[in-house]
């Protein structure tokens, strides 16, 4: 994609959106709704036509290319499954379109059944099929006709949430086996870090980031990302001149920071940072208000000078009642995340 720009009227959906995608690998591109994901897909399949930049497959312009001519392969939500025919007229049907002989296509509908974990499957009733068999099938008529290219929209945004964390890795396995180059399309950041090695951050049509899930769960690069996310410890702060070098002043303290330039700044505590080692570099103390359990997690949250601080710990850990006074430390060189933006300030939360 090489700055992609489109509007529709006074909107700008997408505003010079650049990646590239590596052959055989899988790019998600991730955003809440809105932020033009969509409307990115349909210039990629040939559907719409942008209003700047181009789309490029091994350095050769699409743009006179009709979208049947792409090879382009797409699979929406809702899986569109044909009603009147069975499984093996579901996944055949491309590739009669392509004028394959039927000894091939028997051949490559078992191939792919096989491949999505459906063996036998050729006569079954779509009607019958559960969600997950539904999109087992969708995907393997996807896979059938080997597109240079699979688009998937939110394919698993229909299913209940178990059943999308069980297929979520069942799809990753297949696209890998396969050594398919996909776009996966999602606005759930744990489908798109599960499934993609690579990861395009989308807001209001722009890129806000592109890394591998690490690092852009590890190191966002905004405030956006980080609170897109669910970064909750976001804090208003300011960076000074200290005698030793700069630190930065925030509700909670006063902590060294490198390299930074004075002035206002958004501060990002990460709720998985800090321990209750006392030994750490940094000490923060405040009063254990609330404690929400998670499953292999519980989150607490924590009272300093009127502002709210969440804090995630495993489980078995044993931490003080409610109301009680709790000591929490942390590594300020690697869990503080400064961000220097001009945007609304960031407003701490208030204790309850």
């Amino acid at each position: 994609m090489l700055d992609i720009r489109k509007a529709f009227g006074e909107k700008h959906a997408l505003r010079g959106v650049s990646f590239e995608v590596p052959q055989g690998s899988t790019l998600a591109v991730l955003g809440p709704s809105g932020c033009g994901k969509s409307t990115l897909l349909s210039i990629i399949a040939g559907l719409e036509a942008p209003d700047g930049g181009d789309v490029l497959w091994d350095g050769d312009s699409l743009a006179r290319i009709p979208p049947h001519r792409r090879n382009f392969g797409l699979m929406f939500q809702d899986f569109a499954l044909f009603p009147h025919r069975n499984v093996f007229g579901n996944i055949s049907f491309g590739l009669q379109m392509l004028g394959w002989e039927d000894q091939k296509i028997n051949s490559r509908v078992r191939e792919v059944l096989e491949l999505v974990g459906l063996p036998g499957y050729e006569k079954r009733d779509v009607n019958t099929l559960s969600g997950g068999e539904g999109q087992r099938v969708a995907l393997a008529r996807s896979l059938a006709p080997q597109p240079r290219l699979l688009m998937l929209d939110e394919p698993l945004g229909s299913l209940d949430r178990n059943l999308r964390e069980r297929l979520v890795l069942d799809l990753r396995s297949i696209l890998l086996a396969s050594q398919q180059t996909a776009i996966y399309v999602t606005h759930d950041q744990e489908e798109a870090f599960t499934v993609a090695g690579q990861v395009v951050v989308m807001n209001a049509g722009r890129i806000e980031q592109i890394g591998s899930p690490q690092e852009i769960y590890t190191y966002p690069a905004s405030v956006f990302v980080a609170r897109f996310l669910g970064q909750s410890n976001l804090f208003a702060g300011q960076v000074l001149q200290a005698q030793s070098g700069f630190e930065v002043a925030t509700p909670f303290g006063s902590f060294p920071v490198t390299n930074h330039p004075t002035g206002p700044v958004t501060v990002l505590l990460r709720p998985d940072a800090l321990t209750l080692d006392p030994g750490g570099q940094a000490q923060i103390l405040g009063e254990l208000v609330q404690l929400d359990f998670r499953g292999q997690t519980c989150q607490a949250l924590i009272c300093v000078n009127g502002t709210a601080l969440r804090i995630d710990f495993p489980s078995s850990t044993s931490l003080p009642g409610i109301g009680e006074q709790i000591q929490v430390s942390f590594n300020p060189s690697k869990t503080l995340l400064i961000f220097h933006e001009s945007e609304e300030p960031t407003r701490a939360s208030v204790c309850p």
